[in-house]
């Protein structure tokens, strides 16, 4: 059975985006009061946080996961595209970091002012961005979801920025106003490898790879007493969000019920390990015989369980 987590994921989102608009309003403030290339820098890519969490909004509502007439494999590769989406984003937030570096470099003056009373806000922002990102990742895993683990790790890069953002504050505080610029590399290279890692996890779901190995399959097929060859087994989808599996099997089986008792037994084996899962079976004839476990390398053979009629 699917379950449909979407109204837990809308709700984690709205309080995220709210949560989210706070701090871009306290750097904006911030970076308008000391004058802070890098803080309005910084409140700019924290709009990138509110503008995944709007575009998570949307794909949750189009992911569902039950099935209609126009999508009989359910909405929820929307999600994915979704990710994708807030992958984007990184990418463009790591350029706009690296040009904020190149334009910094190039300047000749910088108009900073700083007070103790910016670094206890940013410290503040701070512990916001920490506690989104924790709050996302914990729900995320817990449903399964796709957009708010991705969420998770947009908002991780904004904790990063933010230090970068401090450190060199305080460097400008203490006379070193160059500081703040070559601490912005290395985490243009965090958001960098955030956006990858997005968008390595999505990809394989939007180009329907293998979910399981097909000789997992098969070695737990083989067990349901009945099955004599089990082969041509493909999978797509992701485990524990829904899982659609095909295969061929050749069964002991003299008449048409008997046979879908067997398949029953199948499809309840397999769900029981890979729930949600939806389970397509093509039956052979006894006699028939196939050493192909999978699709794509013909030279990955097992022992033939067919039988002579």
């Amino acid at each position: 059975m699917v379950v449909d987590h979407r109204p837990q994921v809308r709700q984690v989102l709205l309080v995220t985006l709210a949560l989210n608009l706070l701090v871009v309003i306290i750097k904006g403030c911030l970076g308008w009061w000391t004058g802070s290339l890098s803080l309005v820098a910084d409140a700019l890519h924290s709009t990138t946080d509110s503008a995944s969490n709007i575009l998570g909004l949307v794909t949750s509502q189009l992911s569902s996961p039950k099935p209609d007439r126009e999508h009989p494999y359910g909405h929820q590769k929307f999600e994915a595209i979704g990710a994708l989406g807030i992958a984007a984003f990184l990418g463009a937030a790591f350029f706009e970091i690296l040009k904020g570096v190149l334009e910094r470099l190039l300047a000749d003056e910088n108009p900073v002012t700083m007070s103790p009373l910016v670094l206890w806000l940013m410290l503040f922002v701070l512990g916001v961005n920490i506690l989104v990102t924790y709050y996302e990742r914990r729900v995320g895993i817990q449903l399964g979801s796709k957009i708010l683990i991705a969420d998770a790790h947009h908002t991780m890069s904004d904790v990063w920025i933010t230090i970068m953002v401090m450190l060199g504050l305080i460097g400008v505080w203490l006379g070193y106003p160059q500081l703040d610029i070559w601490l912005a590399v290395p985490v243009a290279g965090l958001v960098f490898r955030s956006g990858w890692e997005v968008l390595r996890e999505n990809l394989p779901w939007l180009i329907d790879e293998m979910a399981i190995a097909p000789e997992a399959i098969h070695n737990l097929v083989m067990e349901v007493p009945g099955v004599i060859n089990c082969h041509d087994i493909a999978s797509r989808g992701l485990i524990g969000r829904q899982l659609f599996v095909e295969m061929h099997v050749v069964v002991d089986a003299q008449d048409l019920a008997t046979a879908h008792g067997i398949t029953e037994d199948i499809e309840a084996k397999l769900e029981d390990r890979f729930s949600p899962i939806r389970l397509t079976i093509h039956m052979e004839p006894p006699n028939y015989q196939s050493e192909k476990i999978s699709y794509g390398d013909d030279s990955e053979t097992r022992p033939s369980y067919g039988q002579d009629g």
